[in-house]
């Protein structure tokens, strides 16, 4: 069962800007392609283009130690457990035929890592990434829910400043998890200390601690 009350603990107050958001309607895939090359790789912002919609996102200092530290605990993972992993983070992952092109904070190979190993993925042939990590703290028109679950993403985590949601491909569709299909060990509880703890702590202290936790549990 998933429960809703897993969630940092925060004192309510006014919170800083965590990303910059202009959407854009009625685009183009053809105006979409010319406006992504005009901008060319070397931006900080980050354009998601999904049937017409497109957002132009630029994302301040809260929502990169988020997309940081998840990334961190994603790659600690993975190291624990042997598993290989191709990052691509932001990667403009364009699929014409669903008129969708996000570029997400995290994404990985890892059950189909051998398929893209050493290669430029082509997702006209290539399977989508097994993981993504989006970080929206503020409000964004865009359905990425929708869009990745178009693109058949086996997993996808969505964190909104508080609480991670995870979901996974079930039949097609998503549905809501309180775990990681990717990593079962995961609990949501163990995010949430992990970024608490960075915050209280210092990241190099925590990361530290969370190997040792890991390594005890593998061991059990």
């Amino acid at each position: 069962m998933v429960t809703t009350s897993e969630v940092i603990n925060s004192n309510i107050q006014e919170k800083p800007l965590a990303e910059k958001r202009v959407t854009l309607h009625n685009i183009s895939w053809a105006a979409y392609e010319k406006i992504l090359d005009a901008l060319g790789d070397n931006r900080a912002a980050r354009l998601t283009y999904y049937q017409g919609m497109l957002e132009i996102m630029t994302p301040l200092e809260e929502h990169e130690s988020a997309n940081s530290l998840v990334g961190q605990l994603i790659e600690l993972l993975a190291e624990e457990l042997n598993f290989n992993l191709k990052s691509m983070g932001s990667t403009t992952l364009k699929i014409s035929i669903l008129k969708s092109s996000p570029e997400p904070d995290k994404c990985y190979y890892i059950q189909n890592e051998p398929a893209v190993r050493g290669k430029t993925v082509d997702l006209a042939v290539d399977p989508p990434p097994d993981l993504i990590l989006e970080v929206d703290i503020t409000h964004t028109d865009i359905n990425k829910k929708q869009m990745y679950q178009d693109m058949k993403v086996p997993e996808f985590w969505r964190y909104n400043g508080t609480k991670l949601t995870i979901y996974l491909l079930e039949q097609s569709e998503y549905q809501e998890s309180a775990t990681s299909a990717t990593f079962p060990i995961l609990t949501k509880s163990m995010v949430y200390e992990f970024l608490t703890q960075c915050k209280t702590q210092g990241e190099t202290q925590t990361k530290r601690a969370f190997r040792k936790k890991l390594q005890a549990q593998l061991q059990q």
